[in-house]
């Protein structure tokens, strides 16, 4: 896992049982209790979703759930926080197309 970090000064990282879920239908690897935005950031995954009116791209920012930048699709829900979201096992994550309206 690419994005992690190992080893810290003053930190100290407990890592819980690896789980998998899927990303755009790419199965990624997880830590237990990790949110789903530091998982996929670990996996080398930075763009989040598109801004829906210019289409920018949009990554994890405040990583506090207070802006908008990590609004993903999850499970089939729109407009879900993925920075405070924790992963679960087998768990589904598209970037979200535009607002995220409910089809």
């Amino acid at each position: 896992m690419e994005g992690r970090i190992e080893q810290h000064p003053i930190l100290q990282f407990k890592r819980k049982k690896k789980i998998k879920f899927y990303f755009e239908d790419r199965e990624i690897e997880a830590f237990e209790g990790e949110t789903v935005a530091a998982a996929l950031h670990a996996a080398g995954i930075r763009v989040l979703r598109h801004t829906p009116n210019l289409g920018r791209p949009a990554g994890l920012f405040c990583a506090i759930g207070k802006c908008s930048s990590c609004l993903m699709e999850i499970d089939g829900i729109p407009n879900v926080r993925s920075c405070m979201t924790k992963v679960k096992e087998g768990m589904r994550v598209r970037r979200q197309k535009g607002k995220g309206d409910v089809l």
